[in-house]
């Protein structure tokens, strides 16, 4: 392989992916796995292409794009940039993708300058990005602004420190043995409800969200962006209502997804006060990925995380008798969460740093 020249061209968004010219979109789903099994020897971290594709077709919520850096007609490596569709979206988050094979070419900073002409084409004054790291000691490791958790330096790191980025935040990864004994999943249920008492009670679906809970799922699901322990990396308020909760939907289950939400109601008032989400590929055997957990702020205290975590892994593990382990992602100052993880038998299996540039 020539490394006299780097090329980056955007990458080409197929209609379908039995087109002819879906090769370049496929090979960024295969890449992407590739990626993440040699960060981490996690591939399943990635979502399979058919479940991407749904997503860079609608461009209401999240605008998409890619490029795509060749040493003559070689792939030697891509970057995804995402653009929030709110009108007072600032930021553009970034993925990169370099695999083992390539590294030492210049390829990541190649990739990475490219970047900012895009976010400065788009109007942003901010790119965001996330690294994957093995939960190993070595001699270069990375503290993140917020002092909590520290993960190794890598190439990718060390090349976002090059660009300016600075990292911000360490989130945990986390996965539980869906096939272990349940019993502590349905005493910790019994024990929370029991301590929450009658103001609350569970609601569930799997995804299409029911006509009379969208509202309120929406209400919810908006305050993730800014309830959520997030250092400080800049995230802006998502909008919400029931029109973008449908359009989710039919995101996350255009490729035979099966998605499933528990959620607390609060009696009183009938709001949804905490939620958490589970979902699987149309591979029912792969693994189980744990989309969104969040307690309202102003309902914190109650152990309501504990009950719509257990309820939904139990009732996952009847609907999914197949899928082995689910996977999560949580900040490292997030200590409630991760004591709840921990109690129901979750295990740390790699760690994500959270990185911020401005322009």
């Amino acid at each position: 392989m020539s490394t006299t020249a780097i090329t980056i061209a955007p990458l080409h968004l197929p209609t379908s992916l039995s087109d002819e010219d879906a090769g370049e979109f496929r090979a960024y789903g295969d890449l992407n796995r590739l990626v993440c099994d040699e960060a981490v020897g996690l591939p399943d971290l990635a979502p399979d292409v058919e479940q991407m594709l749904p997503a860079w077709h609608d461009s209401t919520d999240t605008l998409s794009t890619g490029l795509v850096a060749r040493i003559g007609d070689d792939i030697v490596g891509m970057i995804t940039i995402d653009y929030a569709q709110e009108a007072d979206a600032h930021a553009a988050e970034i993925d990169v993708l370099v695999p083992d094979a390539c590294a030492g070419l210049g390829v990541e900073d190649a990739l990475l300058d490219a970047a900012v002409t895009e976010a400065r084409d788009h109007g942003r004054t901010l790119l965001q990005t996330w690294s994957l790291h093995r939960p190993l000691e070595t001699d270069r490791m990375i503290v993140p602004r917020t002092g909590w958790g520290r993960v190794p330096a890598t190439a990718l790191s060390d090349a976002l420190e090059r660009h300016g980025y600075v990292c911000e935040q360490v989130e945990r990864n986390s996965e539980l043995d869906l096939h272990a004994d349940p019993a502590p999943l349905v005493a910790a249920l019994a024990d929370a409800e029991a301590f929450a008492g009658r103001d609350y009670r569970t609601v569930h679906w799997m995804a299409p969200t029911p006509p009379e809970h969208r509202d309120g799922y929406a209400a919810i699901l908006a305050r993730l962006s800014t309830d959520a322990p997030s250092g400080d990396m800049e995230f802006v308020a998502e909008e919400w209502d029931a029109a973008r909760v449908v359009r989710r939907d039919a995101r996350n289950t255009a490729a035979g997804q099966a998605f499933s939400v528990v959620a607390v109601e609060h009696v009183p008032t009938g709001e949804l006060v905490a939620y958490n989400e589970l979902l699987i590929g149309a591979d029912r055997t792969g693994v189980t990925h744990q989309f969104g957990t969040l307690v309202a702020s102003h309902h914190r205290g109650h152990r309501l995380g504990m009950i719509v975590k257990c309820a939904n892994l139990l009732r996952w593990r009847e609907l999914m008798p197949s899928s082995a382990v689910v996977s999560t992602f949580n900040a490292e100052e997030n200590r409630p969460m991760l004591s709840i993880n921990e109690a129901i038998g979750f295990v740390p299996v790699s760690y994500a740093g959270a990185w911020q540039k401005r322009l």
